[in-house]
């Protein structure tokens, strides 16, 4: 019996600094419709199994504000912190690939254009880091801040994504967050050494593991959050700290 092999239609591609992004739709044999991101020849993700993007957002459920979200992707971060109810005033997506946020705008998927539609998205072409250290497109303070740049600091497709899981990067998303506020790191796997340098920054550093299945193989991403303390109530007396 002949294999049935599945069609692929290529929805976006285009050459820049960083390399090729690919934008694909796989359509299966049973009707399935599939999307696909290959960045620079590396398979980035695709709508198959979307859990730990998710739940990724998940850390924004309490944001009212503005959230930042590092990472553009297939748009499935963005689009949970968009869905939530009641949801945030503003949601800011910084994406370092303009190709990326371009099909986006002209809605070459249907979440894309979703995402790009609602009038609480602001899309913006640069550097997360940059605008995490006051230096990019977009400027906090977040209500929470939503990082999914890469594949995690062991498992980058770009080397240079590796700054924003520095010391100072870090310390930086932090500070840029509201108070009670909520850094959260999309990661493949467990990073050690990621979670280490969160502690330092704050006791509040936590690692949550995602379980997910794909093609019969059960594994799990992990996502690294830490949090902005809150303000401290006032004394009895109303007054802040004696002089």
């Amino acid at each position: 019996m002949m294999a049935v092999v599945d069609e692929l239609r290529t929805l976006g591609r285009a050459s820049g600094g960083r390399g090729e992004t690919l934008l694909r739709e796989r359509r299966r044999a049973d009707g399935t419709v599939v999307h696909e991101l290959v960045v620079n020849g590396v398979f980035a993700m695709d709508s198959t199994e979307t859990t730990s993007e998710r739940e990724l957002a998940g850390f924004a459920r309490a944001a009212r504000g503005a959230v930042l979200v590092g990472g553009l992707g297939l748009g499935y971060t963005a689009a949970a912190v968009l869905d939530r109810q009641p949801g945030p005033e503003r949601v800011d997506v910084v994406e370092l690939d303009p190709h990326l946020v371009g099909w986006a705008r002209q809605e070459v998927t249907p979440l894309l254009g979703r995402v790009a539609r609602d009038p609480r998205t602001r899309l913006h072409v640069g550097d997360v880091a940059a605008a995490l250290t006051g230096h990019g497109p977009a400027a906090g303070p977040w209500d929470a801040v939503l990082l999914d740049v890469d594949n995690g600091p062991d498992f980058l497709i770009h080397s240079g994504n590796a700054g924003l899981y520095e010391d100072a990067t870090l310390a930086a998303a932090q500070a840029a967050l509201t108070p009670g506020g909520v850094l959260a790191l999309w990661c493949q796997g467990p990073a050690p050494e990621l979670l280490a340098r969160l502690h330092r920054l704050d006791g509040t550093a936590r690692e949550h593991r995602c379980a997910v299945e794909r093609e019969g193989r059960r594994f799990s991403y992990v996502v690294l959050t830490l949090t902005r303390p809150p303000v401290a109530a006032p004394g009895p007396g109303g007054g802040g700290a004696a002089r």
